[in-house]
């Protein structure tokens, strides 16, 4: 495995109180100074919140939109993309469940790269998770804009509304943003529900593309991961759990295999009764071929809710990383600002609500599920190295799960649609190599 220097022993966050500041670590303690002066985090989020908040990235948009394209790939072969997913996803959520005990602070797979592999590594976990994600917060407010109005120039100006409205709930603090995502979750899993019912009780039906290639199938796995790397929140806002060691992996599991057995229902309710290649709204175009045109306002409605909830979370969770970069002065320092009252990062969720709020009124994002894809994948595949090289005083799970981890990220990652994966290596490119320069600039004043 990769590594830049040596890495720096940690004590785990359970040999001192939670409440405290862990010595030697930079963890701070509930709301306590971090570095530069800046506040911590508090420490309000328990293992039920961290479970709402993880499923409620996970159990989002994609749900309702996913199929078709990975269906166009992966043809009568839907599900074993789908299995070959979860396994690469469980996989990815036993690393960062294993590191988020170790290292309970904001930041995620940036903080782990940077403490296991050198800060290269950790810059670029961070960079690929800030430009996947905040992609993704634009795609999730026009689909939800898609699905209240499904015509017409007011779709922008909605999907600006909905992220400065979850903006302004970030805003207030965590336990708000559980709050909301635990009743937009409720909502969601109620209308797939009922979807669910009417789908397993229609007559069967069999209406499936059959072509397909081991290509097609793994690259409709990379697109189906895209609806999975919502677990990635919960460890991206490591600094905010009660009793992190012990939170952080159950919640991170128990969500992950939540999210397994709803899709894994959605995909054999849908295949039962037509090719969900043939729709861009699947869900939809189910209800109605089944002779339930009357759920399908519903179904939009638990669409809609479902973008909500993983917008929600996605602005959090992009937030605490934008944090937890800006700390260590790999993005502007004014973004490492903590709300004295809230205690949230509010800098950062400002700036990215601008961001956002710019993407949603100019650019069609209809290909970004393959650019998010990539991004998160290369993501995880750092997580999965990082792991790999823990003492065996901090392993939870064998070294195999690493390395299949980080082979499945790779190998999905080079097989997503061309034009995405190369837009966004572009990207990355771009992001490392300002950093080089600027790190060249600060060398030369320096000497």
């Amino acid at each position: 495995m990769p590594s830049g220097r040596s890495p720096r022993r940690w004590r785990r966050p359970t040999d001192v109180k939670p409440t405290q500041p862990t010595p030697g670590s930079g963890t701070p303690a509930d709301g306590q100074p971090a570095s530069g002066g800046q506040p911590g985090l508090a420490r309000r989020l328990g293992v039920g919140d961290a479970v709402v908040i993880g499923l409620g990235s996970m159990i989002g948009a994609g749900v309702f939109a996913v199929w078709s394209p990975a269906a166009r790939a992966a043809g009568s072969w839907l599900l074993l993309g789908l299995v070959i997913a979860a396994v690469v996803a469980y996989c990815n959520a036993a690393s960062s469940a294993q590191l988020a005990a170790v290292y309970p602070v904001s930041g995620g797979t940036y903080v782990y790269g940077r403490e296991r592999l050198g800060e290269w590594w950790g810059f670029a976990a961070g960079w690929c998770f800030v430009i996947g994600k905040t992609a993704s917060c634009a795609a999730m407010a026009l689909t939800f804009a898609t699905y209240v109005i499904p015509d017409g120039w007011l779709q922008r100006p909605l999907a600006l509304a909905a992220v400065v409205a979850l903006a302004a709930v970030n805003y207030r603090g965590v336990t708000r943003t559980a709050r909301l995502t635990r009743i937009l979750v409720a909502c969601t899993l109620a209308v797939l529900a009922l979807v669910l019912i009417l789908l397993f009780t229609a007559e069967p039906r069999h209406h499936l593309s059959t072509g397909t290639s081991l290509y097609g199938i793994l690259q409709s796995a990379g697109l189906l991961f895209f609806a999975f790397a919502g677990y990635a929140r919960i460890a991206t806002m490591g600094e905010e759990v009660r009793d992190p060691a012990r939170t952080i992996p159950r919640a991170v599991t128990f969500a992950l295999v939540l999210a397994i057995g709803i899709y894994l229902l959605v995909a054999i309710a849908l295949l039962r009764v037509l090719d969900p290649a043939s729709t861009a709204a699947p869900l939809a175009a189910a209800v109605d071929s089944v002779g339930a045109a009357w759920a399908n306002p519903i179904v939009r409605i638990g669409a809609a809710l479902a973008s909500l909830g993983a917008l929600l979370a996605l602005i959090a969770g992009i937030g605490r990383t934008a944090l937890a970069m800006a700390r260590n002065r790999d993005l502007p320092t004014w973004l490492a600002a903590v709300h004295p009252r809230f205690q949230v990062p509010h800098h950062a969720e400002l700036a990215l609500a601008v961001v956002v709020g710019i993407l949603v009124l100019t650019v069609d994002l209809r290909g970004v599920i393959g650019f998010s894809s990539f991004g998160v994948l290369l993501y995880y595949a750092i997580a999965n190295a990082s792991a790999f090289t823990q003492p065996a005083d901090q392993r939870r799970w064998p070294r195999a799960v690493n390395v299949i981890g980080l082979a499945g990220c790779v190998v999905l990652a080079v097989t997503l649609p061309w034009t995405s994966a190369v837009v966004a290596a572009a990207v990355l490119a771009a992001g490392l190599l300002v950093r080089r320069l600027r790190k060249g600039r600060a060398g030369s004043a320096r000497s």
